[in-house]
């Protein structure tokens, strides 16, 4: 008897255990992950879930892209055209690097600020030869020597430079670097694969031209094979206002109100099913990324608008607490960065670390559903 009431009570708590994740309130931190979501925001067929952190870093230290290139600090150009870029070591002498021709899949970015700068996956810069989309997330040094990006094309069919230029001003998008769909960033992320990134890139153009056909606007956003003159069409940027607009007038209320609680990033919701989550090391960096991170979340919703159910906190905060995988590949700078990307069943997570000194924390982490 007593066997029978002991293997009950430990049924018991067994079950105990089990159900208290689903009790978890909105904003409690969970120990599975250290994130909590709050309750959702949503606009049309658009859906985020704030997430909260139990502790947040300082990254005053980092340059954004938008900061670096807006004000001159930052210079990107095409493999090739960086040997006036060259800092010269003490001494006078220059540091030797050799010239090559311009590369589909290689840019040349140098970093003058005194601050590290920080590129997110997803960027796109315009001009030079053709458009490009960053890669990977990564550091790169205050002050540095060229370095060497690792880039996909999103605007096929052009291989010459823009007025002349072989440097990139991203004057096609108001002096900014977007951030492309998360389909987009899913292609050069992930698959790093240059034809799945054109095909994405044709999918995203061909479903814009069918949403703003009503306007007359089709042939305009069909002449071009850039997508980010495809975004920055009058009509485009009508649909996409229409639903980042509210959401981002929301979210940037809660971020006000939720500053001490660290608020650090959302998991993304389309047609009812979790797609993304984006994550960063504090509320500052966040707010610095959020202009474009709605837009590239909105551009998503518009392009694959259907009919669906809502994506449930329940559901989103287990997307958020699944960040362990079965495989892991890391690529590190030493003393910089260090980027890894962890496959799990039917998910990958990308998680950069800044290895630089008074830091060794995660400075953004995104998670995609394959």
């Amino acid at each position: 008897m007593r066997l029978v009431v002991a293997v009950a009570g430990i049924a018991l708590l067994v079950l105990a255990v089990v159900a208290i994740p689903c009790r978890v309130r909105a904003g409690e931190v969970t120990q599975t992950s250290g994130y909590a979501l709050l309750d959702p925001i949503r606009s049309g067929n658009l859906t985020v879930f704030p997430v909260v952190a139990s502790k947040s870093y300082d990254t005053g230290q980092f340059l954004t892209l938008d900061e670096g290139l807006r004000s001159g600090e930052v210079v990107v150009a095409e493999a090739g055209q960086a040997q006036g870029l060259i800092r010269r070591r003490p001494g006078g002498r220059p540091t030797p690097r050799p010239v090559r021709d311009a590369e589909v899949n290689q840019l040349v970015l140098v970093n003058n600020s005194k601050r590290p700068l920080l590129l997110l996956a997803g960027e796109i810069v315009t001009g030079g030869k053709q458009d490009r989309v960053i890669g990977k997330d990564r550091i790169v040094p205050a002050e540095s020597d060229p370095v060497d990006l690792s880039v996909f094309c999103v605007e096929p069919g052009r291989w010459v430079p823009a007025n002349g230029k072989y440097q990139f001003d991203n004057s096609a998008s108001g002096g900014l670097a977007l951030l492309a769909s998360p389909a987009v960033r899913s292609k050069a992320m992930a698959a790093k694969d240059q034809q799945q990134v054109w095909n994405e890139v044709r999918k995203s153009q061909r479903a814009m031209a069918e949403t703003v056909e009503v306007t007359g606007a089709a042939p305009q956003v069909n002449s071009t094979t850039s997508y980010a003159r495809v975004m920055g069409n009058k009509e485009v940027q009508k649909e996409v206002d229409a639903v980042a607009a509210p959401m981002q007038r929301s979210y940037e209320s809660v971020i006000r109100q939720l500053r001490d609680k660290n608020a650090v990033g959302v998991v993304v919701a389309v047609n009812g099913e979790v797609v993304w989550a984006d994550i960063f090391a504090s509320t500052q960096l966040l707010q610095k990324y959020w202009p474009k991170l709605v837009r590239s979340y909105a551009t998503e919703a518009v392009v694959t608008r259907a009919k669906a159910g809502e994506a449930s906190t329940r559901q989103a905060q287990k997307f958020l607490d699944d960040l362990q995988g079965r495989h892991e590949t890391a690529d590190t700078e030493p003393g910089v960065y260090r980027q890894t990307e962890i496959t799990g069943n039917g998910f990958k997570v990308f998680e950069l670390i800044s290895l630089l000194p008074k830091t060794g924390f995660p400075v953004h982490v995104a998670k995609m559903v394959e």
